[in-house]
């Protein structure tokens, strides 16, 4: 489905993200309020706006009513909590999606804000960190929906329970989905036939009171709500 995407900012941040929606056959609006920052050969099919996104008429002006999502993008986190509470509130944006540059202000990108998901450079970072070195526990990398589900990774060691056993037979509690699993430089889509293997990292959506069970689940830790090791 091709959307229209309204980015606040245009600076490095806002223009990879424009680019790559772009290169996902996505229209996509730039709107920038400082004249030096338009830069219009750098993503030459994107839209240029010189505008000042905090300014409701400049919103208007560019029908971001029009728009299925709106990312505020700046370096400034109170214009992006500005952008991102008008886009919600004034022109019924249905996705707004906020970079937040201070992890000390994270807390303030909820849906009061018009928020509906954050993206923040730290904790992604920190994320991707665990992620890179983690092996036998439950590492979250992404938030949705402000808290009620959650991206969540956990890499396969050998002592796994259900290493050698196919998905259909891992009990996970509801509101947890097995997503995909990443195998060497293979990304599968899980089936029920699929058997799991050491060193996959098995990527879930599942809200937050739920991933304890999934860790005790997967790894087959008492506790948590934890289910026996299976008979091989």
């Amino acid at each position: 489905m091709t959307m229209r995407i309204a980015i606040a900012g245009a600076g490095n941040v806002g223009r990879s993200i424009a680019q790559e929606l772009i290169e996902n056959g996505h229209q996509v609006m730039l709107i920038e309020r400082q004249p030096r920052m338009l830069l219009p050969e750098r993503v030459p099919q994107a839209d240029w706006v010189l505008a000042d996104a905090c300014e409701l008429s400049s919103l208007e002006e560019a029908d971001v009513a029009g728009c299925d999502v709106v990312v505020a993008a700046t370096g400034d986190d109170k214009v992006n909590l500005v952008v991102s509470l008008l886009a919600k509130t004034e022109f019924a944006v249905p996705r707004v999606v906020a970079r937040v540059n201070r992890a000390e202000n994270e807390w303030l990108f909820t849906d009061q804000w018009g928020v509906d998901v954050s993206v923040s450079k730290p904790r992604v970072m920190a994320a991707l960190v665990e992620e890179a070195v983690t092996v036998g526990d439950l590492v979250r990398l992404m938030t949705f929906r402000q808290g009620q589900a959650n991206l969540v990774e956990i890499t396969l060691p050998p002592t796994a329970p259900y290493v050698g056993h196919p998905v259909r037979e891992v009990p996970l509690p509801r509101d947890a989905a097995l997503v995909a699993i990443l195998r060497g430089k293979r990304v599968l889509v899980p089936t029920p036939d699929d058997p799991l293997e050491a060193g996959d990292e098995l990527i879930f959506v599942c809200t937050a009171e739920m991933e304890d069970e999934v860790r005790a689940v997967v790894l087959g830790e008492s506790g948590s709500g934890g289910r026996s090791r299976p008979d091989r």
